[in-house]
């Protein structure tokens, strides 16, 4: 009994992490519409508020990952905290776009360092019975957290303004540093910071920063520009010597020997695609609920938590669910609501009822907490202890990677059919034309969804093959 409550005082520690990562997130979204304006940006340059933070924490996530390996996951964990709390000072402290995004990159390194820690932190804790409910627990945090964020960012937009969005990252982030040093056990690690990769460790994060770099900037300008094509050819070119830089070492950043489990690497695409359609969904949805539908930034926040709420219903229900049965049936539910949720987006317009909106988006969150937490499980099942910190990485970085590529996937998309539609190259909304931005959003929705059944796909033939190994 008591060990149990010592692992639940644990699991609120490192819960605080989705947390506030999620609560910054999900702020940052509704504020996104304000800050262009204030800030006399258009939704191109925006994006980067969004876009920087998950391309440093994709960077990062899995170095962060091997140095908890090597020097403890909760030492990684809660200093991590004190990193995120400054950035968001830095980021309330902004007058401009630039300072902003560096501001942004700060909070980022800070959010990496936790990301990469609290999945391996509830793994060593947790027997394997008791992960999905725990990794449930998580996934109803990250509900929480998302659902808190709009409609107190949409407050805090209305009647102060976007800097204050960032000021309540910095008590928390205090009190998870202070939690974190007296609650969590203490590491008990041999390893050294020499012992990193560093030469896998550049090359990684070159290699990610140019591939992101180059999707998220290929709209603006031009993908013949010779700074993009040179991003890609390096991208390539790094991730190659990376490879075999890893392939010679004793102590790699990665492990490549974990992709020989192709359930590990199915989990891990569903993943990918889950989060590239659902921030498809997330980059686009808030600039049509306030340009589209003209409501304020509060009530806009106030749809925007529909998505979480019931995200976090069944969260911890397909995780206890999970822990019965195996994550291959919840997870193919759940990309399926996905694909449902999508294809009802996709059919909104400037009349769209209420109503109409909040099923769509209803669905796709019912779709998320059927998903997520199954397939967490799943990932963290499949890694032998000793890999428990890096393949929490690994499935960190996934998640990051997809919203990344959702982000520049669904901005590219949709400026692209904009441009199509009007006849000229569009980068930004045409208030005279709404008929340009719906014919673009139901694009890009549409795409999504046929994406995500490629994921689909790939969980039927999960499900089949775990039921060939059990008979």
């Amino acid at each position: 009994m008591k060990e149990n409550r010592h692992k639940l005082k644990i699991l609120t520690v490192v819960l605080m992490g989705p947390l506030v990562a999620t609560i910054d997130a999900s702020i940052v979204n509704v504020a996104l519409p304000d800050m262009a304006s204030k800030l006399s940006v258009g939704i191109d340059t925006i994006q980067w508020v969004v876009t920087s933070y998950l391309i440093v924490i994709s960077a990062l996530i899995l170095i962060f990952g091997r140095i908890g390996d090597l020097i403890g996951k909760c030492t990684v964990f809660h200093r991590g905290f004190m990193i995120f709390s400054f950035g968001s000072l830095l980021c309330a402290l902004s007058t401009t776009i630039q300072f902003l995004i560096i501001s942004r990159i700060i909070q980022a390194i800070g959010a990496a360092m936790i990301m990469s820690s609290n999945q391996g932190i509830i793994a060593e804790t947790f027997l394997p019975s008791e992960r999905g409910k725990a990794l449930g627990l998580s996934g109803s945090t990250v509900a929480i957290g998302t659902m808190l964020g709009p409609p107190i960012g949409g407050f805090l937009v209305q009647f102060f303004n976007w800097e204050s969005i960032f000021i309540i990252n910095i008590p928390i982030g205090i009190i998870a540093f202070i939690a974190g040093i007296k609650i969590l056990p203490k590491d008990n690690k041999n390893g050294h910071l020499k012992d990193l990769d560093l030469a896998g460790s550049f090359l990684f994060m070159i290699s990610i920063i140019c591939i992101f770099w180059a999707l998220s900037s290929g709209e603006k300008l031009g993908w013949s520009n010779i700074y993009i094509i040179s991003s890609f050819i390096i991208a390539v070119l790094c991730i190659i010597v990376f490879y075999l830089v890893e392939k010679s070492l004793k102590q790699p950043l990665m492990e490549f020997s974990m992709f020989q489990n192709k359930l590990f690497n199915v989990s891990l695409l569903c993943a990918f695609i889950s989060f590239t359609v659902i921030f498809c969904h997330n980059i686009i949805y808030p600039f049509y609920l306030q340009y589209l539908i003209k409501i304020s930034p509060a009530k806009s926040g106030l749809f925007m938590v529909v998505f979480p709420i019931f995200a976090g219903i069944f969260a911890p229900l397909s995780g206890y669910i999970s822990d019965k049965i195996g994550g291959e049936i919840p997870t193919f539910l759940g990309l399926s609501s996905t694909v449902i949720g999508l294809v009802i987006m996709s059919s909104l317009n400037s009349s769209s009822t209420y109503f109409h909106i909040i099923l769509g988006v209803a669905i796709l969150g019912i779709g998320n907490g059927l998903f997520q937490s199954p397939n967490n499980s799943l990932i963290m099942s499949l890694s032998s202890k000793d890999k428990l910190g890096i393949a929490g990485s690994i499935n960190a970085l996934v998640r990051n990677v997809g919203m990344v590529f959702g982000t520049a996937f669904s901005v590219v998309l949709l400026y692209n059919r904009m441009s199509s539609k009007i006849g000229y190259k569009v980068t930004n909304f045409i208030s005279s034309r709404p008929d340009v931005f719906i014919y673009a959003m139901k694009f890009v929705y549409l795409t999504a969804a046929a994406f995500c059944i490629l994921a689909i796909i790939l969980s039927f033939s999960r499900l089949i093959f775990t039921k060939r190994q059990t008979i």
